[in-house]
């Protein structure tokens, strides 16, 4: 069985920062990219960043220059650094993990349970 936790998200006014984790356990054999997501009510769940293992970085436009991803291999742990948060990045917060569970195995994706953060103007 694998399990993603997320850290609590909160309330933070806008241009305000907040920093995201999430851990991967169970069994598990190797990690390929980990990455966020968010929705928004009434909106359709939307990639924020994703990681490979080496380290290569992806971001959606709106984020890029405000949040950082970054994680650490050996605690199987995802990061997400907010800054300057603005309302529009208020939503819940998913991250997600391509992983093997075993050599033998093909590759999953596993989500977390999701995590709240809202930012007021």
């Amino acid at each position: 069985q694998v399990q993603l936790v997320e850290s609590k998200g909160g309330l933070v006014q806008a241009g305000g920062s907040l920093r995201l984790s999430c851990a991967a356990s169970g069994s598990i054999f190797s990690i390929n990219a980990m990455g966020w997501y968010r929705q928004a009510p009434g909106k359709q769940r939307e990639l924020v960043a994703t990681i490979t293992s080496g380290g290569s970085t992806n971001y959606a436009d709106s984020v890029k220059g405000r949040l950082t991803i970054s994680r650490d291999n050996a605690k199987n742990t995802v990061y997400l650094q907010m800054n300057s948060l603005k309302p529009e990045d208020t939503g819940v917060y998913y991250c997600n993990a391509d992983l093997r569970r075993s050599y033998y195995s093909g590759t999953y994706h596993y989500w977390g349970q999701g995590t709240q953060v809202t930012v007021s103007s």
